[in-house]
Formats: structure tokens, sequence, C-alpha cells
């Protein structure tokens, strides 16, 4: 059996260059003359078409059962079995049957047509071979089961969507009733000229959201109108869960009834076709438990931060805001101040008056201090014993000294009786002060400023008491 190629013509089809980077399909050529798979592989190549080529029927069958071709020409005459026997052998596959077959004959061979269409082959080209010809028998079965593939995978695809649908709604359908948390399933209803969501449609509801709505089931399912149930729960709700169908993105929050449930519900809505399944859980103990804890933890950071007697700011409290306010007056170039005060003789007042007078003595002087500082960002904390010291952002060395001088005229006028000071002249509490302010320096720490006011209160009292000191800035 001889193989020749027709001459090339003008036609677009015959140029080797037309070829694409994707194969047209995968041929395999079965023939007993080495040359005829040759040329023939040669043109197919050309054509774009992925080639591979064997020489008998059992090497067909074979390597037909490795690998599926999408299309195979076979050759009719062959020793030991023709072509006839091996299409017989693959429509007698259910594996392989469908592999469509197209016989090659030669234009002299006796070509029994109907045997050949009648063992399963769907179409015959005869040598020597006309490109267009060849393309044509093999691009038409090829494209029918390119279509078909796709067909198929379409409706697998649509199969598997129907079949989640169903055994979505099955499964709600399923858990409605014995479910602890509120389900329902609702639809979209869109304007017929606009497409917009309008309102919502029940499918189902179970007895928990029905409770929760204050309605019988019955007048849910199957109605609409629950845009206005839905402000119950939140006046921003519908437009949330119209976004939940638009979008496909979930919406998971926690949500507060005030009708007479007066309750809280963490709410969980997913798409579920043109509408979404939304589930209600019963979140109000744990609201409860939540509240609790945080009035709780506002308690411990108050007991944290408070001096229990004075109720004003403790020493911890003060270091964390000195850190702070040094940092911040450091960055801003601003000065920093602290006033460090102590009750004069304080000791021998809680000795001749006691301890009870003596903490009446501190509570007075702690609300006299808290009306002159007007500013919330200065802060007056509980030092120590009878020692309180105020720290004062963006105040410098004068603004300090005035201050000074209005705690100890305030004090003077609360006349708290101290007829065991040592204060001369007076008969009345009072008290000294240590002053410092400058602008924080990155060579020094912030404990730097409370230093330099304890020592400048150190010299208030070696210097009769009843008056400030102010420390000279660091060098």
């Amino acid at each position: 059996m001889t193989l020749a190629y027709p001459p090339f013509g003008a036609s677009p089809m015959n140029s080797p260059t037309d070829q694409t980077s994707e194969s047209k399909g995968n041929v395999l050529l079965v023939d007993d003359i080495p040359e005829n798979l040759q040329l023939l592989s040669d043109l197919l190549v050309k054509l774009g078409y992925t080639v591979r080529s064997v020489t008998s029927g059992k090497m067909a069958l074979k390597t037909i059962r490795v690998k599926q071709p999408d299309i195979i020409l076979l050759d009719i005459k062959m020793p030991e079995m023709d072509g006839y026997q091996v299409c017989q052998a693959l429509k007698a596959d259910a594996d392989l049957k469908h592999i469509p077959v197209i016989f090659i004959s030669a234009l002299d061979d006796v070509f029994d047509k109907v045997k050949a269409f009648n063992v399963g082959g769907i179409d015959y080209i005869t040598k020597p071979f006309q490109v267009e010809e060849v393309v044509a028998r093999i691009e038409g079965p090829l494209t029918i089961q390119r279509q078909q593939k796709q067909l198929q995978e379409e409706v697998k695809k649509r199969q598997e969507a129907e079949e989640v649908l169903y055994q979505s709604r099955s499964l709600l359908v399923s858990v409605l009733n014995c479910s602890l948390d509120g389900i329902a399933a609702m639809q979209a209803v869109r304007d017929p000229a606009t497409g917009d969501i309008g309102d919502f449609r029940c499918l189902v509801v179970n007895p928990v959201i029905a409770r929760i709505l204050n309605r019988d089931r019955n007048e849910l399912v199957g109605k609409m109108g629950f845009r206005k149930f839905l402000g119950q729960f939140d006046p921003h709700l519908f437009t949330k869960l119209v976004t939940v169908v638009e979008t496909g993105e979930a919406l998971s929050e926690d949500i507060f009834v005030s009708s007479q449930s007066q309750a809280w519900y963490h709410l969980s809505a997913v798409k579920l076709g043109d509408g979404f399944a939304v589930t209600l859980r019963d979140i109000t103990h744990r609201k409860q438990t939540e509240v609790a804890l945080q009035d709780a933890n506002q308690k411990l950071e108050q007991l944290a931060n408070l001096d229990g007697l004075t109720q004003v700011a403790n020493r911890r409290c003060f270091d964390q805001r000195l850190q702070l306010e040094w940092h911040r007056s450091q960055r801003e170039e601003e000065p920093l101040a602290v006033v460090m005060l102590d009750i004069d003789s304080f000791k021998a007042y809680n000795d001749f008056y006691g301890h009870l007078a003596g903490d009446e003595c501190l509570i007075g002087i702690t609300q006299a201090l808290e009306q002159i500082l007007k500013r919330p960002t200065d802060l007056l904390a509980r030092f120590g014993g009878e020692e309180f010291i105020i720290l004062l952002p963006n105040t410098n060395e004068i603004g300090a000294i005035k201050l000074s001088q209005e705690i100890q005229t305030l004090v003077d006028s609360l006349a708290i009786p101290h007829h065991q000071t040592i204060v001369e002249g007076k008969a009345t509490i009072t008290v000294s002060l240590g002053i410092a302010s400058f602008i924080p320096d990155p060579d020094y720490l912030p404990e730097t400023l409370v230093a330099l006011a304890d020592q400048a209160l150190y010299q208030a009292k070696e210097q009769g008491r009843n008056c400030y000191v102010v420390a000279l800035p660091p060098a």
C-alpha cells in the first residue's frame, strides 16, 4: 500500500505554519507500512494535531488501553489482524467503544464500505490524501466529541449544583424542629422593573424563629413583609441581608431584640440560591456574663490605679502617666513640671488627734487640691503617707510656682486645727512643696524630675516648712 501527498496549492490549510500552540486533538495512526505512517503523521502534525503511530492491530489495542486517543485512523489491510477486526475489538470493549474510527484504504482496493460501517467505523479516507478531505473527515467527529464533552460537563455541573441545593434544603428542613437555634430560609422578592430586592419571602422557618417574632409558623411561611420584622433587630439589618444575597458574603453579628424577649442573639446569614439561610442563637447569658466581667475589670482597674482612702491616683498610676508625658513632652519639646507636697507635722497630728482624724484631714486636702486642678491632663496622686504629687504637662517653672501658691492659700483657708505643729506662728495644717520643671532630655530618665522635686521638698522642710522651693534643672 503506497501513500503519496497531493501537490500543495494556495489553500491556507496547506501552510506548514498553520499551527496553534494547543493541540487540535490526539490522533492514533494504525498502518503496517512505516512510510505511510510517517507521511500521514507529518501532515497531521503540521495541521496542529498530536499524533501517535503503531504498525499493527495488536499494538494499536495495547496502546489505546494505555492512553485513549480522541480519534483513530485505521488501515484496513494489515497482516495478522486487519482493520475490521481491530474495530470490532474496540466496539466490543465498553471503555473503548466511544472512540471514533476512520478507515483508510487505497483507491484501487476492494473496499467493503458497508462492512466498515457495520463493524463500527464512522467514515473512511481514500489514498492518495487530499488535505481538505483529511481535515474535514477528522475535524467533524472531533468537533462533535468536544461539544458532547462540553455538554456533559455542563450537565454534570448543573446536576451537582442541583444536588447541593437539594441536599441543603433537605438538611435544613430535617433540623428545623429539633434545633435549639432559630433557623429560617428566605427568598428575595425583586422589583420586576429594576431587579432590586424589595423584600424577602419566607421559605422555611422553625419554631424558635416564630417565637422570637411572636408569630405562628403558618403566618410566616410563604409570606412577605419580613422587612418590617427585621427592623425589630436592627434598622440596617435588611440592607445587610440584601448584601449577603447580592455579593455572597456571609453576615455574622450580635443583635439585640428589644421586643418582649429583650434578648441578645448571634445572627449568621449565608447566601442560599437567590436568598439566604439564617440562624439565630440565644447569647443573652453570655452577654450578661460579658457585661458583668467588663464591670469587674473596670473596678479592678480602678482599684489598681486609685488610692483606697483618697480615691485619687496612686503611685503606680502616677509612674505610668509620668512615662507617657515624659516621652510626649520630649517629642514636642514642651516643659513638664512636678509639684511634690507634704503635710507639715502630720505624724504629730495623727498622734494627737487620732488616725481617723488623720484620714479625714488627708481626704479634705485631696478634695481641695482637686478643685485647683482644672486641666484634664493634670494628675494628682497620693505618693505615700502624707505626701502627694502633681504632674503638670506643658507647664514651666512660673506656672508650677503659681499653682503652688494657690495650693498654700487654699490649705490655709481650710483652717484645719493643728496645735502640735512645729511651724512657727501656725496652729493649723500647712504644707511644704518642692517644684521641678524642665523640658525632658534624652540623657535623663523620667525619675530625674521626681528626684529633683523631692530634693526641693526636703529643702522646703529644712527652711522651716509652710513654703515652696524650686529645684534647679539638671546641668
